[in-house]
């Protein structure tokens, strides 16, 4: 059996009615002829988007294949054993030219109860933002379940939810059942469980192209729905230059910060996990044992848990996120 290496993959891009073109303007990645790419999905294992390798002997094999076939040597042993064959993340590119509907995800209890799965927790890092670019994330007060449906049932949700203002750089961590909504103007990075369970709740009585509005869950989102409140709903951190900064660690994913202009030497030997890199500023190369490989703004790279050190070097200044499953 052929040595595993770092793979790169075929984005799938997915046209929104909410969609841009940042992906392509900003980040120089072609997404052909879609009029308003909304998303773009870097590495995937949902199986309705599986990601195919791009690069490399194993070109044209989908994802979950390997996971099959290399198991531990490509996610690690602990990985394998709690998500099998399926790849346990999805990465993507979001660009929203308007907002997104209002929605809400389930935990993994509900989702299954459900029979929809896996639950989805996921965060966000913003790549860009125009001036004044908003989201929504939770409430700005304490809500009880009727007190919702008071504000719900008088089409004034939003008067009871968090409108947080973004700039380059910011962090928000989604977990399940807080209620959210990207804003327009904001190009950002998902990280998130291989999962699409989504409850919609509002969609700001859109339109679509036949003529319809998007169907709503409201009596599932109430199954989901955190009614908490919590007084800061954004990641705090500080970039440090040349080192490794972390962002979010949960039972799904941790995801690191990486800002450097000098190379760095990565050793996983202690990790039992694959680690993705996407570079979210400048570009990098990546070296291993048996080779190399550019790493563009807006790319990802997975690199398998056989590979035990790579080393990082930057084009003048560079930012990563280092993304792995502990």
């Amino acid at each position: 059996m052929n040595e595993l290496y770092p793979m790169k993959f075929n984005p799938v891009f997915l046209d929104k009615i909410w969609g841009g073109n940042r992906i392509k303007t900003k980040l120089g990645i072609d997404y052909g002829n879609l009029p308003n790419c909304g998303e773009a999905w870097m590495v995937s294992g949902y199986h309705k988007y599986v990601s195919v390798v791009a690069n490399g002997y194993l070109k044209g094999n989908e994802l979950n294949e390997l996971v099959e076939v290399y198991m531990g040597d490509l996610v690690g042993d602990k990985v394998y054993e709690r998500n099998g064959d399926q790849f346990p993340l999805i990465i993507k590119l979001l660009d929203s030219n308007d907002w997104l509907s209002i929605q809400v995800h389930p935990d993994d209890d509900l989702a299954e109860r459900l029979k929809m799965g896996k639950g989805k927790t996921e965060m966000w890092y913003v790549l860009e933002s125009e001036n004044n670019a908003q989201l929504i994330t939770g409430f700005n007060k304490p809500v009880t379940r009727e007190e919702y449906l008071q504000y719900f049932n008088q089409k004034k949700l939003t008067e009871i939810l968090n409108f947080e203002r973004v700039s380059k750089g910011d962090v928000f961590f989604i977990p399940p059942g807080r209620v959210h909504a990207l804003g327009p103007g904001i190009l950002l990075a998902e990280i998130q469980e291989a999962s699409d369970a989504t409850f919609r709740i509002y969609d700001w009585d859109r339109i679509d192209a036949a003529g319809l509005q998007r169907e709503l869950h409201t009596d599932l989102a109430l199954k989901a729905i955190d009614f908490n409140y919590y007084p800061d709903y954004r990641t705090h951190y500080k970039e440090e230059l040349n080192a490794t900064v972390d962002l979010i660690s949960c039972p799904y994913f941790t995801t690191n910060l990486l800002k450097f202009n000098e190379p760095i030497l990565k050793n996983f030997e202690e990790l039992d996990s694959f680690v993705v890199y996407m570079a979210v500023e400048g570009n990098a190369m990546l070296e291993w044992e048996e080779g190399k490989m550019e790493l563009k703004r807006g790319e990802v790279i997975l690199i398998p848990n056989l590979i035990e050190e790579v080393s990082l070097i930057p084009e003048g200044e560079s930012k990563l996120l280092e993304i792995y499953v502990i």
